[in-house]
């Protein structure tokens, strides 16, 4: 069945057809389909009851001040490893193959990107699979965090490992940045999905876009409906399984 009209998915398909430069920017409505709970919704973390709130409890002061606590909270909600890509992860691995797409800008760190098969992936806020150790800087992926007990300690010095994910008060990785800004101000076609637009200086990135169709897909308003070409309320996993590569 079609996701808000079958006119507006196949004038979505028109313009992923005709366009050879296109960027997908994303954030946590991509991967909620995947059984990854956002931070906003009702059902989101944000709306769950801890000890601290979670905005607290994963920030850099909070990580430096009681880091077994917040390990207790990362491993129990962020650390998910038991989830396959969706369509919409799978949709945009196939656009990147055929040549349509030059880049994949998220604000997720699930990688289910790169788990699909995409090669150019922007991760804004990190991945749970990085991860190094403080002192000495050996790498250890999301199962060793996930399997081990209370803090994770480096196995060869005994440091405490961190993950590469941009905790509150931290700045974005410059490379990062760099990058998604060159991609999106390159973009012929800027489709945005499963964000609300409210994170910054994430959101902001969209405003380097100059090209010639913005394409937005999402369950609920934005503040850039306005301004878009195109504008599909509805899950984004299943507009994108209704398109073809």
């Amino acid at each position: 069945m079609a996701i808000n009209g079958e006119d507006k998915i196949r004038e979505l398909q028109e313009i992923i057809d005709t366009h050879k430069r296109i960027v997908f920017f994303g954030g946590a409505g991509v991967s909620t389909e995947s059984g990854i709970p956002d931070f906003r919704s009702q059902d989101g973390l944000y709306n769950m009851q801890y000890r601290y709130p979670p905005e607290m409890i994963i920030s850099r002061s909070f990580f430096e001040q009681d880091t077994e606590e917040f390990y207790r909270f990362y491993k129990d909600k962020m650390l998910i490893l038991d989830v396959e890509p969706n369509a919409a992860h799978r949709f945009l691995a196939e656009l990147e193959k055929s040549g349509r797409l030059t880049a994949v800008v998220t604000q997720n760190i699930d990688g289910l990107h790169q788990k699909a098969g995409s090669r150019k992936v922007y991760e804004l806020h990190g991945s749970i699979h990085r991860n190094y150790c403080r002192r000495c800087g050996k790498f250890f992926d999301a199962e060793y965090m996930k399997n081990s007990v209370g803090i994770p300690k480096c196995s060869e010095c005994g440091g405490v490992i961190k993950p590469d994910v941009v905790l509150y008060e931290e700045g974005l990785d410059s490379d990062v940045i760099n990058g998604a800004v060159r991609a999106i101000s390159e973009a012929d076609c800027l489709i945005i999905g499963g964000t609300s637009l409210v994170v910054y200086p994430a959101a902001g990135l969209i405003d380097y876009f100059r090209g010639d169709r913005l394409v937005l897909v999402n369950k609920s308003a934005t503040s850039r409906d306005r301004s878009a070409d195109l504008v599909i309320s509805a899950p984004i996993g299943e507009v994108f399984s209704q398109l073809h590569a």
